[in-house]
Order: structure tokens, then C-alpha cells, then sequence
């Protein structure tokens, strides 16, 4: 079985672990989401590209669900002793290690997806792990400016705005602030990376997991030709919810998809997505009254666990989207 999979960081990776205990025999391809990279300290970081290389391949920190188990931060310590920032990114030792790899390799010409491939070289994830693009895509987020106001904001009967990255957003700020408009800078202009559209051409299942439905998956989808290609590749496209009784199960997907202007329910998600690029979701138990509300968008639903508290649980709902995969395509 070819399994594609649009992964986000932590619950994508978290999601992926469990379909490999469910399918270990599965051929699967990731096509991660680099609208979160940054550029720090003269270095490319790619946190979930990182983040699913470093689960799969056994070296997160497994309570955090980011960065290096048995991280040290001495690096971090001496370039805030020099007054160097931003303090509220925090890289690890371990974990400079493998932007400084990154960064030296496009240096020399490779691009992210070749530098991807040789990471994993290490990692050896057990899944092949595509970049959406070599392209320059970042997410930014459209927020009140908290240092602005007075004369200007009084002048347009509101607050001024201002866009940060979304790694400001989400990591400096908490998404303490309301999200106006969540923007993937260079998406129009970016191209698929190398092997994306033959690996969702050539797929028997297409799933989206649990991630980020704004600023994961959908960054990804926001690439031109990915959407299309899974629209039209004739194979059951299957998703998890994201939204359990009302809310994110992790992050912050409530406070941008209110950006986007959607409801922060599960059945509301689907409808985001789409029928026409959706066939089936998995809601929890607890929203089992939102499936005939998806069903009746044109989108086959059932509720099922989808609290993933360890493998084994992952591994059941990984277990139960496949299933409703073959149903669909009965």
C-alpha cells in the first residue's frame, strides 16, 4: 500500500508513528509543511521537518514533542550573554548541529529536498520525507500592533496591524493576540518539490492527520498543484479531526481558523477542506452528533477515539482511517 501523508510537526509526526505500527508493511511518503521555517542566527531551521525526522527516527523529546531528547543549551546561553537574539526561540545544542548541516548544504547549491534526503540518512525515519517545497515559503500572521496605537489607530477606528512570522506568533506571543489573517509569504510563487506530485499521483490513500488545518496542512495545500493533484488522483483522501468537543487537541488551530473564518468544530474542518478534495472523517466520539452534519456536506464520517495518549491508540486511529479509505473506494 502507498500511503501519502500531509504532515504537520507535532501531531502530524506524532500520527505518523501510529500508522507505521498500523501499516508496517505501508510504503509512506510525507510531504511536510516548511511554512514554518526561520531563519535564525545565519541558519535555516525547518521545525517540522525536524520534528517528524526526529520522532520517527527516536530522537525527540518525547514530553515536549519538539526538539533533541537530552537537550543541552549552552550555545543559546552564550549568544544571550552577548546580547544576541531572539531569546524566545530556543535551539538546543543537538539540534544546531543539524540546521548548521542544512544550512551549510543549500549554501553549497543543494536544494531543501536533497538536504532533507541526506539528513534522514542518519535518522532513517522509515518514511520517505518530502520538503512541499525547495521554494521559500514562510507563514506570517496578520495581528494588532501591541506597540502601536494613538493618533494612527484612532485615524482608521482601529488598532494598526502588522504581520509576524508565525514562529512570533505561536512562540513569542502564546497566539495571545487575535489573528486577523494568516498569510503563506511565497506560496503563489512556489513549485511542488521533486517527487511530491508523482508520490500523490502514484498513491492508493491520502491522508490528513490531525494537524493544523490553517497554517499545516493547509500551507501545504496552498502550494500550487498540490490541491489539484490530490483532487484528481482518484484515490480516497481520508482526514482525522483536529477538533475534539469543540477544541484543539493541541495549539492553537481555534485562534487561526477564526482568522480564515471558520468555526472551531470539527464538522466545520471538514467542510473547510471540502468535498470536492475530502471523501472521508474521523471525528472523536465526543462530536459523534457532527456526523451527519459532515455526511450531509458530501463527505463520508464516522466518530471514533482519536486521542492519541500513546502508539497504540495512534495506531487505532491510523487503523480506522485506512478502513474508512477502503470503504470509500468500495
Amino acid at each position: 500500500m502507498r500511503i501519502v501523508v500531509l504532515a504537520g510537526g507535532i501531531g502530524g509526526a506524532r500520527f505518523l508513528r501510529g500508522l507505521k505500527s498500523a501499516a508496517p508493511d505501508a510504503d509512506i511518503t510525507v510531504i511536510g509543511n516548511t511554512g514554518d521555517d526561520i531563519h535564525l542566527f545565519g541558519l535555516k531551521v525547518c521545525p517540522d521537518l525536524d520534528t517528524v525526522m526526529y520522532t520517527l527516527g527516536g530522537g525527540i523529546h518525547e514530553e515536549q514533542g519538539w526538539g533533541r531528547a537530552c537537550e543541552t543549551f549552552a550555545v543559546k546561553e552564550e549568544l544571550a550573554a552577548y546580547g544576541v537574539g531572539p531569546e524566545w526561540f530556543g535551539l538546543g545544542d543537538r539540534d544546531f548541529a543539524t540546521h548548521i548541516v542544512r544550512t551549510q548544504m543549500i549554501g553549497a547549491g543543494y536544494p531543501l529536498s536533497a538536504v532533507t534526503e541526506a539528513l534522514c540518512a542518519r535518522w532513517q525515519p522509515g518514511v520517505r520525507l518530502l520538503p512541499m517545497t525547495d521554494d521559500r515559503v514562510e507563514t506570517h500572521v496578520l495581528i494588532d500592533d501591541p506597540e502601536a496605537g494613538g493618533a494612527e489607530g484612532a485615524a482608521v477606528g482601529r488598532a494598526p496591524r502588522k504581520a509576524v512570522h508565525f514562529q512570533e506568533y505561536w512562540v513569542r506571543l502564546r497566539a495571545s493576540v487575535p489573528a486577523h489573517a494568516v498569510i503563506p509569504v511565497g506560496a503563489e510563487q512556489a513549485k511542488p518539490a521533486p517527487g511530491v506530485l508523482d508520490a500523490i499521483a502514484g498513491a492508493d490513500v491520502i491522508l490528513f492527520p490531525p494537524s493544523n488545518p490553517v497554517v499545516s496542512v493547509g500551507t501545504i495545500l496552498a502550494v500550487p498543484g498540490i490541491r489539484e493533484a490530490i483532487a484528481e488522483a482518484g484515490v480516497p483522501v481520508v482526514g482525522l479531526s483536529p477538533i475534539v468537543g469543540d477544541a484543539p487537541v493541541r495549539g492553537m488551530a481555534d485562534k487561526v481558523l477564526a482568522a480564515v473564518g471558520v468555526e472551531s468544530t470539527a464538522a466545520a474542518v471538514a467542510r473547510h477542506y471540502g468535498s470536492g478534495l475530502l471523501d472521508g472523517w474521523l471525528v472523536d466520539t465526543v462530536d459523534a452528533a457532527a456526523v451527519s452534519e459532515v455526511e450531509a456536506a458530501g463527505i463520508r464520517c464516522r466518530a471514533v477515539p482519536l486521542m492519541m495518549t500513546d502508539v497504540a491508540a495512534t495506531a487505532r486511529m491510523a487503523t480506522e482511517a485506512l478502513t474508512l479509505a477502503e470503504e470509500v473506494r468500495a
